[in-house]
């Protein structure tokens, strides 16, 4: 059985994390990914912490089931190959800053000419014509500039770090992949491809949908520590008595009369309602110092047949060794560049109809891949032979 983007072709020009992490999701989807990598310039990713024989678990993962070559841009004949490879290609994906493809003579005018079909997805830190477009950034200004950073804390801690990258992944990564499969189904319609800008500070005020809301429709910004989910009540992590912490999410009513109850304060259950806020941050200090009692299992055992939004707060590996992960099948096997078997955390999204069981591996630029590769593309074994000598690809 096919994968559903089986049919889909993707090259992809980007490095770190936003635009790989959006291909690696396609490429699980079944996508046909080409990774163009730049000769004399290793993927940063490569060198990060841990590592398994000397390349990161992160580059592994983020470049698992795609194939790859390595170009030399600024050589007229690297460009060649590529304009060669769009004539078959769906997809284009590149996330340097605007303008630096128009210099290499691969921007989507230029493309759109050799292929009308082509969809081409840029991702950028503040899009193709802002103010901001040639401005340096990270996902830590994306998410301080769109808002989110000010409600993402409480009075305390102030702005907070996230554990993940939310505006390069659910920012850049998700946004640009559900562009791309948009755009995909409108060239069904109009046989026509298109440019998709997707600036990971756009998509992170975008992700202001709940508590922005009111700021944007009434000047009424959300506050740190002051709403719902951000520290405003009782919906928190609680530190237990061997330092470890448990999530508590009991909102609903009949949620939270199971978790008073059961830490044995259901007379607190009145407290919930108030809205002054120094009043619920007297009740979470109630609550902290009573959780503070017990060690995680303690906790873990007695809400585990509970129906109260009560989970403890697992490490990674922890999850991974889960019932939960395991039942879902989320850890997936991926032959290395190294040739073994490096266990990997499996695509989220589980198809009815196909087979997600595929075996998966992560490849580097390789000759014999190469010379198929171009040869395919009407190029002489002589011509690849020089092309390979005058370090245009590799």
């Amino acid at each position: 059985m096919s994968m559903p983007l089986s049919q889909l072709k993707v090259l992809d020009f980007s490095t770190l994390l936003p635009g790989p992490y959006a291909t690696m999701m396609m490429a699980d989807m079944g996508a046909q990914v080409l990774r163009v990598e730049a000769i004399g310039r290793d993927d940063l990713l490569k060198a990060f912490q841990p590592q398994h024989k000397g390349v990161s678990y992160a580059y592994l993962t983020l470049n698992r089931n795609k194939q790859a070559i390595a170009l030399d841009l600024k050589q007229v004949e690297a460009v060649n190959i590529v304009k060669e490879l769009i004539a078959e290609y769906d997809v284009v994906i590149e996330q340097f800053r605007p303008g630096v493809m128009t210099k290499l003579g691969l921007d989507y005018p230029t493309l759109k000419k050799i292929n009308p079909k082509l969809i081409y997805c840029s991702i950028t830190g503040y899009g193709q014509n802002s103010c901001y477009k040639n401005r340096a950034g990270h996902d830590i200004n994306y998410l301080a500039l769109s808002g989110l950073a000010s409600f993402s804390g409480t009075q305390q801690t102030g702005p907070v770090l996230s554990g993940t990258q939310i505006a390069d992944i659910a920012g850049g990564s998700h946004h640009a992949v559900m562009g791309i499969l948009a755009a995909v189904i409108e060239r069904g319609v109009s046989g026509k491809g298109q440019h998709l800008d997707v600036s990971m500070a756009d998509a992170a005020f975008a992700l202001n949908g709940m508590f922005g809301a009111g700021a944007v429709g009434a000047d009424i910004d959300p506050q740190l520590g002051e709403t719902a989910l951000n520290g405003g009540c009782f919906y928190d992590y609680y530190q237990t008595s061997d330092n470890r912490y448990i999530s508590v999410g009991s909102l609903e009513p009949k949620f939270a009369v199971s978790f008073f109850t059961h830490i044995g304060h259901s007379e607190w259950l009145a407290r919930v309602a108030s809205t002054d806020v120094n009043e619920q941050q007297a009740l979470k200090q109630d609550i902290a110092n009573v959780i503070a009692e017990q060690s995680l299992s303690y906790w873990q055992t007695l809400f585990e047949p509970l129906d109260a939004c009560v989970e403890p707060v697992l490490t990674v590996s922890e999850a991974a060794k889960s019932q939960l992960m395991q039942e879902r099948n989320m850890l997936v096997d991926v032959k290395s560049l190294a040739g073994d078997i490096v266990k990997q955390i499996a695509p989220a999204i589980k198809f009815s109809n196909t087979n997600s069981e595929l075996p998966m591996c992560v490849t580097e630029p390789d000759g014999v891949y190469i010379k198929k590769l171009l040869q395919g593309f009407h190029y002489q074994a002589t011509d690849v032979e020089q092309l390979l000598k005058n370090n245009v690809v590799k």
